[in-house]
């Protein structure tokens, strides 16, 4: 009786063993199969034509844990490179977009280029257009929110696409030219 217990204890042991090879090995399946993780926040802006331009666009925003993506894409520009910026504003009222007020700037800092040295958190960068009118640009940071409500929730501010380049240097803004299209920065429910 008590080699058929040394037994069956190894049997069971062996059995254990197998099924937690088995569920260790289907988790890496699902882990290797490319599903995206599920976004815990989101939010769009719809960018409209200022400045009688006709750039339309879109950009999207998406909370997985502590990082928040940026997607813009925006159509109907002229080729070539376009500043993008966050601005303080949530308001696209005016023709011209200036009802966007200024930067998006809540750390009070110098104007500059995306992760290098000071710039503002609403200092994206330049899209790149090409001949067909349409461009993107892809960020990922964990120095924004999405509906918080914090001073770095970015959600009731405006996203502006500028005629110009910016040169991130240039103060305030970049000597990025008028303001080509405008969006106000929503928080999707």
């Amino acid at each position: 009786m008590i080699k058929i217990l040394g037994i069956n204890r190894i049997i069971l042991l062996f059995l254990l063993f197998s099924a937690v090879s088995l569920l260790l090995t289907g988790c890496e399946v699902i882990e290797r199969s490319g599903i995206p993780p599920v976004p815990s926040k989101q939010a769009i802006a719809v960018i409209n034509s200022a400045s009688d331009s006709g750039v339309t666009g879109m950009a999207s925003f998406s909370q997985i844990g502590q990082t928040v993506m940026l997607h813009i894409e925006i159509k109907n520009a002229e080729s070539g490179q376009h500043a993008v910026h966050i601005h303080e504003n949530g308001d696209c009222s005016s023709p011209d977009g200036k009802s966007a007020g200024g930067h998006w700037n809540p750390t009070n800092v110098a104007h500059g280029k995306w992760g290098e040295g000071e710039f503002h958190l609403g200092d994206i960068g330049n899209i790149d257009v090409g001949e067909d009118g349409t461009g993107t640009i892809e960020l990922s940071t964990d120095l924004w929110e999405i509906g918080t409500g914090s001073m770095i929730d970015v959600v009731g501010k405006g996203i502006i696409v500028h005629a110009d380049a910016d040169d991130f240097t240039s103060q305030p803004s970049g000597n990025a030219g008028a303001r080509i299209g405008c969006g106000v920065i929503e928080l999707v429910e």
